[in-house]
């Protein structure tokens, strides 16, 4: 009798009914395991794994290393950097995302909190709970969108979705900085380009940050560019949070050098009220924090698992596995892959 497919999926706390109703039907033993789960008990669980699906636990090479027959790691999302590529690499363990599945999704998100907090809706509604009215005095003034400028650092697909959402939709003028993207691309999609990062932050009303994680980027936005915003700029940061310089962003909130934030990533999540090195952002009216959330809607879950099985399938079929990121630690495997180009 053959031995069932064994599947570990960690984070289990995304639900995903989809993708663990499949594998239950083909009778597979699946694994189901937490965030923050012990490094020795998912070493454990990978030793004789067929699949590794995860989200944002790390796999590092200890955890790679002890997988005797992995034949895949699959992100249930976008950002890899929590998988070490170059271990895998070197067992041939092909390592795919699904990039697509939540463009617009997470560029909604963004929209909606730069909305929120330029018309200051939640400080309104808190006080309209507590008070039942309120008179239109000086702390209640909001700004308009239309005529102000975006500011965004990252011009690929979610970048450019809000763009088109603030220029085309709002009236906004819209910049952008991206090493890594034609002037020319930029500009077919309503982005002028700015050549210098600090730049950027000096001229915009609204920075949001649509950029992938790795080392050229970790802690992109620090001290200094957060001190050239203009005392009205907001942030916006849906991509990860060690993009950030978190101390010096906490720091300029606190001491009311910029306007506010609206944070849906995190370096060290989950938040907590107590303990935690953004723990003193809950007091403060003028930031917006949400738990990593900006993809998740009806229609980007069932779009994500879709893909996440129909990668599965490939993989267990001995492969190559299609990977659609252009992400170039990904476009640099070579052993049980394929290219979207």
């Amino acid at each position: 009798m053959a031995e069932p497919i064994r599947v570990v999926r960690v984070d289990r706390e995304l639900e995903c009914p989809v993708i663990d109703a499949h594998f239950r039907a083909l009778g597979a033993d699946l694994r189901l395991l937490p965030d923050g789960v012990a490094r020795a008990d998912l070493i454990t669980a990978m030793r004789d794994a067929d699949l590794l699906l995860m989200c944002y636990t790390p796999i590092d090479r200890p955890v790679i290393e002890a997988a005797g027959r992995l034949k895949g790691i699959v992100k249930y999302g976008v950002g890899i950097d929590a998988i070490d590529i170059e271990a895998a690499k070197q067992r041939r363990i092909p390592v795919v995302n699904v990039p697509e599945y939540a463009e617009e999704t997470v560029a909604e998100g963004a929209f909606a909190m730069m909305i929120a907090l330029a018309k200051k809706l939640l400080p309104i509604d808190r006080t309209m709970r507590a008070q039942g009215w309120v008179w239109p005095n000086a702390d209640w003034r909001a700004r308009d969108i239309a005529g102000k400028t975006l500011g965004l650092v990252g011009a690929g697909r979610i970048g450019r979705s809000m763009a088109r959402m603030a220029g085309a939709g709002f009236g906004a003028r819209v910049i952008g900085y991206d090493p890594y993207v034609p002037a020319d691309v930029m500009r077919r999609h309503g982005i002028e380009p700015c050549h210098a990062l600090h730049e950027l932050m000096a001229r915009s009303d609204f920075v949001s940050i649509h950029c992938v994680l790795n080392a050229e980027t970790r802690g992109l936005i620090g001290a200094a560019e957060i001190g050239a915003m203009r005392p009205h700029g907001i942030l916006i940061n849906v991509s990860r949070g060690a993009l950030i310089d978190e101390a010096a962003l906490v720091a300029a909130l606190l001491e009311r050098r910029i306007a506010g934030a609206a944070l849906d990533v995190f370096t060290a999540e989950p938040l907590a009220l107590q303990g935690h090195p953004l723990s003193r952002l809950f007091g403060l009216d003028n930031v917006i924090l949400t738990p990593h959330l900006a993809f998740f809607t009806h229609e980007a879950m069932e779009r994500l698992e879709r893909e996440v099985l129909d990668r599965c399938a490939e993989l267990l079929a001995g492969g190559p596995v299609l990977v659609k990121s252009h992400d170039p630690r990904l476009r640099g495997q070579v052993h049980g892959v394929r290219f979207q180009d």
